[in-house]
């Protein structure tokens, strides 16, 4: 009957105790010197005029570089859409018990992580140079169907081609990652109760794994966003293409690139903050304690561990 009345006691002496903030002064000239190095960031962005700030807000809603912002967010909902709709089923491919389509997985991965996108993307431009024309028919047997390379595989295709290819090989890795995440336990479990294995890896496998899968692919999701930029070598109207293209013509090099700079941060800043509610939906489940609950969850087992010698020497007497 006594251990309430002990613990309101403790409580009160703890919440009457005055808190003592300690002082660190190291966090406070790490501050100040960050504070200065901006200010001087700042003053120089403002004060120098061969940032050409006039011309930066003359260009940035240009026509020509709105149409190139928009191509360039086609190209990557293209080579991201096609990337990871391909590296789903290479990653099911290297889950795969059977020996072939696992080693047929893992050497794309390799290969098309071996070798730079640029390069990759200047074969599929020059596919022509192997093949005259693409054919569609049976297998070692008579073709149906014959298309001119040219006409099959042109820049833009070329380019969304090159970018879902490469995409892919990293798109594989995100998504097994994310499978091999899950605990074997619960598959093993379903399998016990003859569920299929298509129902399985959909709902049950695939729900678990996109916890671990949507970060990575996020991260993929903007680095493609930069990484498209170098598909000006094939001369596609991209953001930085039509940038340079601008700049030769009126000799502002710097105020062209702030342009594209800008437009990139939009675009990634967009997608950063879709990613943060994306991972917020899929780890609904993994809620952890903030800081206020672990404040109480600290004060309630110090005041606990108080009151135990007071427990022991008031139970001794009676």
């Amino acid at each position: 009957m006594t251990a309430p009345v002990v613990l309101e006691e403790t409580t009160a002496e703890s919440a009457a105790l005055t808190v003592v903030r300690a002082r660190h002064p190291g966090r406070w000239i790490a501050g100040a010197a960050v504070a200065v190095l901006l200010a001087m960031a700042g003053n120089a962005l403002v004060t120098n005029p061969a940032w050409d700030w006039p011309v930066v807000g003359e260009y940035l809603f240009h026509p020509s570089v709105l149409h190139a912002v928009l191509f360039t967010v086609e190209l990557t909902a293209l080579g991201i859409a096609l990337g990871f709709l391909l590296g789903t089923v290479l990653a099911l491919m290297r889950l795969s018990r059977v020996p072939l389509l696992a080693s047929v997985a893992w050497g794309y991965v390799w290969l098309f992580r071996s070798v730079p996108l640029i390069l990759q993307l200047l074969f599929w431009y020059n596919l022509a140079a192997l093949y005259k024309q693409i054919s569609f028919g049976v297998p070692f047997g008579p073709a149906f169907l014959s298309v001119g390379t040219m006409d099959l595989i042109g820049p833009v295709t070329a380019a969304a081609l090159g970018l879902a290819l490469h995409q892919a090989a990293y798109a594989a890795e995100i998504v097994r990652g994310g499978f091999l995440s899950v605990d074997p336990g619960q598959l093993e479990a379903a399998a016990a109760l003859g569920i299929p294995r298509a129902r399985q890896i959909l709902r049950i496998q695939l729900p678990q794994a996109m916890r671990s899968i949507v970060p990575a692919a996020g991260n993929e999701i903007i680095g493609l966003v930069k990484g498209t930029s170098v598909v000006y070598i094939m001369a596609l109207p991209e953001l930085f293409y039509q940038v340079q293209v601008i700049y030769n013509r009126n000799g502002r090099v710097i105020a062209m690139l702030l342009v594209a700079a800008i437009w990139y941060l939009v675009l990634t800043t967009v997608l950063s903050v879709g990613q943060y509610y994306v991972e917020r939906r899929f780890g609904r489940g993994l809620a952890r304690p903030g800081p206020s609950a672990r404040m109480r969850l600290l004060r309630r087992a110090l005041a606990v561990r108080r009151a135990a010698p007071r427990r022991g020497g008031e139970g001794g007497p009676r």
